[in-house]
């Protein structure tokens, strides 16, 4: 078998992921720090082979999709430099696209639930794939073969960017230079982007770069005064191996069921998480914005306080 210097490049990357997750839980046991607990670990490699079994089923005609469509591609980009700085760039802001997708339409999020359901927070995270991602992820690609990118390079570009997503689910780095923070997705940043504070949901969708978040309203900072807590809103109470891929997907066709009318039953599947009917439940902005209305008054009340004293 002959491997050709993408192959070597890609599993070089993936073997310095793996050799980092080691040393992680090494020092994390050494220390008893416990980012790593064992069945969670476990369901996090189980999650990861699922998914890489639904990659391979589908890798043929994703890549023969994305190769039809670059029959029609619109332009050529000649240079080679020009060239791999544009489809970085396009293929990060179309992840950042996929991955909001997923987040503010309910139908996608029972999917892209998953990876969000550990209380825990460190590199086998990473791992914790969106098992049906591999299904519809190339339809949200296809513009990049418009674009005159090949299926090669666009999948190969995917698994560079998709390490570096890897990289940055860890604890062991508190904050990364300031320039640093503003352009790239840090630890920090996605450590907020896997919390379940009501100031953190739906934040930081970005997988190389910050920017996306910051120019479309998803951008949170990590504060110290907001102590992030790993995981759901509300953990499902079965953690098995099939009701963990499932349990979301249980839980709209529930809300469909119950749901009044036909134009109710299809909010529930493309209105983001939360939406309900008869507002009994709530979605994240809306939360969000009771938050930041407490906290106003509550510093009204400080500042209140402060002047009487003063008087």
């Amino acid at each position: 078998m002959k491997f050709t210097g993408s192959d070597i490049s890609v599993g070089g990357l993936f073997g310095f992921v793996i050799v980092l997750t080691l040393v992680e839980m090494y020092i994390s046991y050494i220390h008893d720090k416990k980012i790593y607990e064992k069945k969670d670990t476990w369901t996090n490699i189980y999650l990861m082979t699922v998914a890489v079994i639904i990659n391979l089923g589908m890798k043929t005609a994703t890549f023969f999709l994305l190769e039809y469509c670059y029959q029609f591609r619109l332009f050529q980009i000649p240079n080679f430099w020009i060239y791999w700085i544009v489809l970085i760039l396009a293929q990060d802001f179309l992840y950042w696209f996929l991955h909001t997708v997923g987040h503010y339409v309910r139908f996608f999020w029972a999917m892209h639930v998953t990876h969000h359901s550990s209380e825990h927070f460190n590199l086998t995270t990473g791992f914790r794939s969106t098992v049906f991602e591999p299904l519809y992820r190339v339809f949200f690609y296809l513009p990049l073969a418009f674009m005159g990118f090949t299926a090669l390079d666009i999948l190969f570009a995917y698994l560079v960017t998709q390490i570096y997503g890897n990289l940055v689910h860890t604890q062991a780095i508190a904050k990364m230079p300031a320039w640093f923070e503003y352009i790239f997705v840090t630890p920090s940043h996605h450590r907020v982007h896997h919390a379940s504070n009501v100031r953190y949901l739906d934040k930081n969708m970005g997988m190389v770069l910050i920017l996306w978040d910051r120019w479309f309203g998803t951008f949170q900072e990590e504060l110290p005064e907001d102590t992030i807590k790993y995981g759901l809103t509300t953990q499902p109470k079965d953690t098995g191996p099939v009701n963990i891929i499932f349990h979301e997907f249980i839980a709209l066709k529930n809300d469909v069921k119950k749901a009044p009318t036909f134009k109710d039953k299809v909010k529930y599947i493309l209105n983001p998480p939360g939406w309900s009917h008869d507002g009994s439940t709530k979605v994240a902005k809306i939360m969000q914005q009771e938050l930041h209305e407490q906290e106003k008054e509550k510093r009204q009340i400080i500042q209140s306080d402060q002047f009487l004293k003063q008087a």
